[in-house]
């Protein structure tokens, strides 16, 4: 039996819708990856995307960043229409982050040199970039490992540095693709414990994706279930786990939640 340890205490009710997809299709050639799509993230919650791999869960990050454009349907951000905006104006205008499952570092360079780069690139201000890295090392205990270079870090360690990256231009949407896939049980429970201070405190909202339940459903306000294409199921955790559909494409019946 696959007992999923409830690791969420107190979420942040917000009813201001800040990401919609709205009636979302996509094909890579004849392929069919999303049919219809419609979902809504409020504003300062975790999200959770769950399904095997291959099922359109990254795909769902990249229209959301901009990187490919839907073939139909739109996508909002805090009520505006940005289907057709470049990646850039998600970026700065709306304060979108993407975590990547891969790299998203510079291998050679030290941790505090990778945060330096990117702040130089993304934070105008020297003296604001200045108090930003600081905050990160401070929030993530990174202090430690600054001379250090990327290639070198634990698992754990580079998944905070690529965290810290993201956090740099202070994103009001977090995306964070496959977090704790590789990781071990320790890790994962750290990084579940950031992920959910980081929306208590900052009130950001964080978008996860993965497939393994286990892990997301422990640190998840909501979550939704893809399958051939469309979303089979969306509700809270301890309602997912005992929904039909999503037992029968995805859980199984021995699933709970503590």
């Amino acid at each position: 039996m696959g007992i999923i340890k409830k690791f969420r205490i107190k979420s942040f009710k917000n009813t201001n819708t800040i990401l919609e997809f709205k009636n979302i299709s996509l094909s890579y050639g004849n392929r069919l990856i999303l049919d219809n799509i419609n979902f809504k993230i409020n504003e300062g919650e975790i999200f959770g995307m769950l399904g095997p791999n291959g099922v359109g869960k990254s795909t769902i990050f990249n229209l959301i960043t901009g990187l490919i454009p839907p073939k139909y349907g739109k996508i909002l951000i805090n009520g505006h229409d940005v289907t057709s905006f470049p990646i850039y104006l998600r970026t700065k205008k709306f304060k979108v982050g993407y975590v990547p499952q891969y790299g998203g570092y510079f291998n050679d360079l030290s941790l505090y040199d990778n945060l330096k780069a990117i702040s130089e690139i993304i934070i105008p201000d020297k003296n604001l970039r200045a108090q930003r890295i600081n905050y990160v090392i401070s929030k993530f205990e990174l202090d430690s490992f600054k001379e250090i270079k990327a290639k070198h870090l634990s698992g754990g360690q580079k998944r905070k540095l690529v965290i810290a990256l993201a956090l740099l231009s202070e994103p009001k949407v977090l995306l964070l693709d496959e977090p704790f896939a590789a990781l071990d049980v320790l890790t994962i429970k750290m990084l579940q414990e950031i992920i959910v201070n980081l929306q208590q405190e900052s009130r950001i909202t964080i978008c996860i994706c993965d497939h393994q339940a286990r892990d997301l459903l422990a640190c998840v306000d909501e979550a939704m279930i893809l399958s051939n294409c469309k979303i089979i199921a969306q509700d809270t955790p301890s309602n997912l786990v005992k929904n039909i559909n999503a037992q029968n494409a995805y859980f199984g019946d021995s699933f709970k939640i503590n």
